[in-house]
């Protein structure tokens, strides 16, 4: 523990050290034709920082020197501007600016007033697209910043998969653009998962809901991840390549009414997957390419905000993992006894999965108070798992004593015998979605209504088996040979009303409705939010949210432990309770936000299920209750003087009640008790070019025990997570030095990132394995370890 918290402080001490010169100040007041104006926006363009003017309109905003920024002053009802800005050292400017109303106010409602919404709305966080992609990961997945967020858990990184606040990993909804998408049904574990459908490198805007999120949004238990790519103005084109991929950019517009982004992803994690502890051959491809075209409709084109735009988002993935596995060995234990686990593999696992995913968006302004979206969406996917490996293993102790000639050698061996996988399951997929969003927005209201309808086709053919065999005795033997198809059609509506009486206060209520075909269920979900913003000199504001969040029974929590679909299974409920404190001040005169909510959430008619790796295998009932509560804290701010960093802090404890067992309330699989993360930003004073970012979790250990062992369910506890990644970068600016390469290349980033820096061994699953006596010994199977990584992005 010693040794990982110094190597933090080395890595973090300096760069804070760094952060205290090199600053200046802008200041002014903004006004209208009346007078000062309070609570407008003074935003940083590009960046996460900003601050907000108080009540005689006045605003302080510390900067790097010798740096050219541009401020952007935004408020609702109001033209937004953008004002360039550059200062020196030690230096005070002045900028006062005069705000214009907008002709178009109601109109402005949603685009200039959503930054505030995510200090009134509990447990919304908005996140710059920008520290996304500075966090140093293996392949770039986006995901991974939502990591840094209290509250929040990956199991690997490797995979896309996360839980929220105790929930399970299928219990989160991910839109982009207003469209769902989804993660691919048959992956086992996190190293076979492709690419995660959001591309980073297209991304605009970031909303991540944490917890009682507002009606519009869907039927999930725990999570809201909702994406927005961004809006070409210019012709941009970027490629990158690294040891683990590569990817590739363009943006433009074509005339006034069209605009394209598009961008190609190729990963190539054979390298990162040798640090496995399965040693074989891995040779795994994962590929897509995505493209979103808009297309102006307006009678006359060349505004943000056309009156009539029709969007088009699609999406190919052509995903292939093949491995041929020769072997592993694993020592685990105490000091005071260690075993070690020797096996010998021949055979193959290959999984493949192509999707495709296609949907149109249609956006049109009736008036300036009403707006109505129209969207159609399809998902078709063709997923195909083969595997038949078969392994001997030895399970020996080991001699522990440093003064013995046989130290760490195996002094006895305790079991031996074999294991043998085999599968050949085929599952197609074809996911249909159409709904219409609309808004009408009054002088202190917005009321919003819509309805949609998804029409569901699965065909899922199972057929395989794995058994151990000790000393000729087979044990754990398991087999499935079953053949499902589902047809099923869901119909959903929400209404909402959201009142601003004035500047302290903001009601959100409204209720969801939810059809399932195949049960017959309508899930009916009140929720309010409530925001009070404290008449202090301090910047502070409560918020509280209750409702119901109930999820329909989707293809994965039907299907049992032997294959075969209930297909009167409820949707799961879950009654949220949510209330925070979010409070906005200035240490060091930079900006900064603390915010503290606490939680809780009853669970009913939940589908009980096991964890092995990322996969989640369910009971397929409704004879479980449950509960998640906890606390969230999160300190974000300027630690370091132009970048924004947060520290995130998350306790929870979550259990559930199965009633076919004889057991109370037990912990449920993903009850991580303590998790906090850092994610640190800096930069060399005197070259801001020079950047090093700094990300890093711990967290206590998740429960487990042996597969379908109700006794013992959920009995042990893991060792501790801890990971640390950093990266290092630097920026060659070719545009702002006016000496572009080749008349073209504006910017040259290079990059090298230390993956799992303190190399430390974290336990995803347990492979258990039975010694001579029929005792099992659960046998860790890690993931990566320490991995360095080297990028390149060329930018036109």
């Amino acid at each position: 523990m010693k040794r990982w918290l110094v190597s933090i402080l080395i890595l973090v001490v300096p760069l804070g050290l760094w952060a205290q010169e090199g600053t200046g100040t802008v200041r002014g007041i903004v006004q209208d034709a009346k007078g000062p104006l309070a609570g407008v926006t003074v935003q940083v363009s590009g960046t996460g920082r900003g601050v907000v003017t108080d009540a005689e309109g006045k605003y302080s905003l510390p900067l790097t020197a010798g740096i050219r920024y541009s401020l952007r002053f935004r408020f609702v009802g109001y033209r937004s501007q953008s004002l360039p800005i550059s200062v020196e050292e030690g230096i005070t400017y002045t900028l006062d600016v005069t705000m214009l109303e907008n002709t178009r106010v109601l109109r402005a409602v949603e685009i200039e007033g959503t930054l505030e919404n995510d200090r009134e709305s509990p447990s919304l966080y908005r996140l710059d697209p920008a520290a996304a992609q500075a966090v140093p990961t293996p392949f770039q997945e986006f995901n991974r910043i939502l990591v840094t967020l209290p509250g929040v858990v990956a199991p690997s990184e490797l995979s896309s998969a996360y839980s929220v606040r105790g929930g399970s990993y299928d219990e989160n909804l991910v839109y982009v653009n207003d469209m769902p998408v989804y993660r691919p049904f048959l992956i086992r574990a996190g190293q076979q998962e492709g690419l995660s459908f959001i591309n980073s490198d297209l991304v605009g805007g970031i909303e991540f809901s944490a917890g009682g999120w507002e009606p519009r949004y869907g039927d999930k238990l725990s999570s809201v991840l909702n994406i927005t790519y961004r809006r070409p103005t210019e012709f941009r084109a970027a490629a990158s390549a690294g040891l683990l991929g590569a990817t590739a950019q363009v943006e433009g517009k074509i005339g006034k009414r069209v605009s394209y982004l598009a961008g190609i992803r190729h990963k190539r994690a054979q390298y990162l997957l040798n640090t496995l502890p399965t040693q074989g051959q891995y040779r795994p491809r994962f590929t897509d390419v995505q493209n979103l075209l808009r297309w102006d409709l307006s009678k006359n084109p060349g505004s943000d905000d056309p009156k009539t735009e029709l969007e088009w988002l699609s999406s190919y993935a052509q995903n292939q993992y093949l491995v041929f596995p020769e072997g592993r060995e694993t020592t685990f234990g105490t000091f005071s006894q260690s075993f070690r686990l020797s096996v010998g593999f021949i055979g193959q696992e290959s999984l493949t999965y192509t999707t495709f995913q296609n949907g149109l968006k249609l956006t049109h302004h009736w008036t300036d108070r009403l707006t109505s979206k129209f969207i159609l969406n399809g998902v078709v996917t063709s997923e195909r798992e083969f595997f038949d490996v078969e392994g001997g293993y030895r399970l020996c102790d080991v001699d522990n004593d440093p003064g013995s000639s046989t130290f760490n050698d195996c002094v006895a061996t305790v079991g031996i015998g074999s294991l043998y996988r085999y599968g050949r399951n085929v599952l197609q997929a074809q996911l249909y979605h159409a709904e219409t969003r609309n808004e009408l927005v009054l002088d202190k209201s917005k009321f919003e209504a819509g309805v949609s309808y998804s029409w569901q086709l699965i065909d899922d053919s199972l057929d395989e088996y794995t058994f151990a065999d000790s000393s000729d005795y087979v044990i754990n033997l398991e087999s499935l040979d079953n053949e499902a198809s589902l047809n099923v059609n869901r119909v959903e509506g929400y209404v909402q009303h959201r009142w601003t009486p004035n500047a302290q206060h903001l009601l959100v209520y409204g209720v969801r409705l939810n059809y399932f075909s195949l049960n017959n269920q309508l899930l009916i979900s009140p929720r309010a939010q409530y925001a009070y913003r404290f008449p202090w000199e301090r910047d502070m504001v409560l918020r509280v949210a209750v409702g119901a969040y109930n999820q329909p029974p989707f293809y994965r929590e039907m299907r049992d432990f032997d294959g075969t679909l209930n297909t009167g299974l409820l949707g799961q409920r879950s009654f949220h309770f949510i209330s925070g404190l979010d409070y906005a001040f200035q240490m060091w005169e930079r900006p900064f936000k603390l915010v503290v909510e606490g939680y809780y959430k009853a669970l009913r008619d939940i589908v009980p299920y096991e964890i092995d790796n990322v996969r989640l295998r369910y009971y397929a009932n409704n004879d479980a209750i449950g509960f998640a509560q906890g606390i969230d804290v999160r300190l974000n701010g300027e630690f370091i003087p132009g970048s924004e960093s947060w520290f995130s802090l998350g306790v929870l404890q979550t259990q559930e009640d199965l009633g076919f067992d004889e057991r109370d309330f037990i912990r449920r699989p993903t009850d991580q008790r303590v998790t906090t993360s850092i994610f640190f930003r800096d930069h060399v004073p005197w070259d801001e070019r020079f950047q090093v970012n700094l990300n890093a979790q711990f967290a206590t250990g998740l429960p487990f025990g042996p597969p379908r062992d109700l006794e013992n369910r959920n009995a042990f506890t893991a060792a501790w997570y801890r990971r640390v990644d950093v990266g290092f970068s630097y920026i060659l600016d070719l545009e702002a030095d006016d000496r572009e390469l080749f008349g073209v290349v504006r910017s040259i980033w290079l990059g090298a990132d230390v993956l799992n820096l303190l190399g430390a061994s974290n336990d995803i699953s347990f492979l258990w394995i039975p010694d001579f006596s029929g005792r099992q010994f659960a046998v860790p199977n890690s993931l990566t370890q320490r991995f360095f990584n080297f990028r390149a992005i060329v930018r036109i």
